[in-house]
């Protein structure tokens, strides 16, 4: 018969940590559901494999290099009712990054355009997929400094490699007309390969404007919008939403109120 220590040093070995570490409360609860020898190795099973998912999930994050852990459970959507949840809960399941498409989530600031960008790349991440994170400034000053070092090619693979690429705080600021055709090489690279999850403060409309140069946005759109999804949140800042409701700033007066 075997003993208790024996048989935690198999589960080391066959690296079931979950079973080993709750061992004695798995069993129990697996006795008092009754179950038969089946269901408990079944119910052994399924803790073990939560439980390695949940690293996994935890570590794939660590290297998309979310700025902050968001979820959808935690998006207020209540206060932004022009953003469709069904559509969102849709993106959820990632079919869009299964086959390279492209997803534009615009809106002014504070709307959770980031929220939103974050929680669905941790959902692509639960599915399997590979996610890096990266502000829109930050990839440009990467891209410019591969360039001027003659390593390009090697920064334009490193952001090509991984399933889905998101880019937060598109528009922000504006490009340089060198830095645009930079991010157009990237999004050539990714074209129909990889997809992208772009968040900005602009409509497409005025990407000629933030990118510097109104054939370079042209063409960056066309690759974007040609297997894309375009999610518009129209709607108040919560950081503003907060600040009212705290009394630091006034809210705003309807033309009634003017008149």
């Amino acid at each position: 018969m075997v003993d208790h220590d024996a048989l935690m040093a198999m589960l080391t070995r066959l690296q079931l940590t979950a079973i080993r570490d709750q061992f004695d409360s798995l069993l129990d609860e697996a006795a008092r559901r009754e179950m038969t020898l089946r269901e408990a190795v079944a119910f052994l099973c399924q803790r073990e494999v939560a439980r390695k998912d949940e690293r996994r999930v935890e570590m794939a994050s660590k290297i998309a290099h979310f700025p902050t852990m968001r979820d959808l459970d935690g998006f207020d959507f209540a206060a932004q009712p022009s953003l469709d949840k069904g559509q969102v809960r849709e993106l959820a399941a990632c079919r869009w990054v299964a086959h390279g498409d492209a997803l534009l989530l615009l809106g002014p600031p504070g709307v959770g355009k980031t929220h939103l960008a974050i929680a669905l790349g941790r959902e692509a991440i639960r599915e399997g997929y590979s996610v890096l994170f990266t502000a829109a400034p930050a990839l440009v000053a990467a891209l410019a400094k591969a360039h001027a070092d003659g390593r390009l090619e090697e920064r334009l693979a490193f952001y090509a490699k991984p399933k889905l690429l998101i880019i937060d705080e598109l528009g922000y600021l504006p490009f340089e007309p060198n830095a645009a055709h930079l991010f157009f090489q990237l999004v050539s690279r990714r074209y129909e390969r990889g997809s992208l999850l772009i968040t900005s403060n602009r409509s497409v409309g005025e990407w000629g404007t933030v990118f510097g140069d109104p054939v370079v946005a042209t063409a960056i759109l066309d690759r974007l919008l040609h297997h894309s999804h375009v999610v518009t949140i129209r709607g108040d800042s919560y950081r503003l939403r907060k600040k009212r409701r705290a009394g630091l700033i006034k809210a705003t007066l309807s033309p009634e109120q003017v008149a």
